[in-house]
């Protein structure tokens, strides 16, 4: 079955969640993002790819981009500032691109069931990207990435993600790129966590390395 945590998360307020989302990390250079971020230190690429902050040439996989990385992001905590929910819960997050709409669960997941293949995986890693982020979540105790999980369709849950998207939504913004931003607070967070349950199977279709990123981090905690 698949494992759904709800959880505490740290968030910006409505008015600068704009300033605070960014691309994901590894589909932009070093440059891109520097140029990207510009001059706002909200941006949360001073966070993911936090060399953009440091001389020009600086080696990306060395302990001085992770000690930023932490430094960026304790920054962007006291400074945006992120609050954190008082309870854990989950969110929904709609992408409209176009004519294109999708919605997600946003949840934590269980990676004891990455490692016992209930979360499946269908592509290779490379073990320098693999311990790149994994150094990045140990310096920074956060998994600052998401990761893109598919289901198969199950009608109990598309009623309660339909129910959820009626009332009014957290944020709502749209990016420079023109892709829409939506996101929706789970007011019962305990009916999905149930639904899934009966889920006997999540597919990655997105975020390999970072999901096993994750596993080495967690290999490292347990120690």
């Amino acid at each position: 079955m698949a494992i759904l945590h709800p959880f505490a998360a740290l968030r910006p307020p409505p008015q600068r969640a704009k300033e605070v989302a960014s691309v994901p990390y590894d589909v932009v250079s070093t440059e891109e993002a520097r140029e990207l971020a510009g001059d706002n230190p909200l941006s949360f690429l001073h966070v993911s790819r936090p060399e953009i902050d440091l001389p020009e040439g600086t080696e990306i996989y060395s302990d001085a981009v992770y000690r930023r990385a932490a430094d960026n992001f304790q920054n962007l905590i006291e400074n945006c500032p992120l609050g954190n929910e008082e309870l854990p819960s989950m969110y929904l997050y709609r992408l409209i691109m176009g004519e294109h709409e999708q919605i997600g669960v946003v949840a934590c997941c269980s990676v004891y069931e990455y490692d016992k293949d209930v979360i499946r995986k269908h592509e290779r890693t490379r073990r320098d990207k693999e311990g790149d982020r994994t150094q990045h979540m140990l310096a920074l105790r956060a998994h600052t990435g998401p990761v893109l999980l598919m289901y198969r369709a199950r009608r109990d849950i598309d009623t309660m993600v339909m129910e959820t998207t009626i009332a009014k939504a957290l944020y709502d913004f749209t990016a420079d790129d023109g892709i829409q931003h939506t996101i929706w607070r789970v007011p019962d967070p305990v009916r999905f966590v149930q639904a899934f349950r009966d889920v006997p199977y999540l597919y990655i279709a997105d975020g390999h390395h970072r999901a096993a990123s994750a596993s080495r981090a967690r290999a490292v905690l347990k120690k």
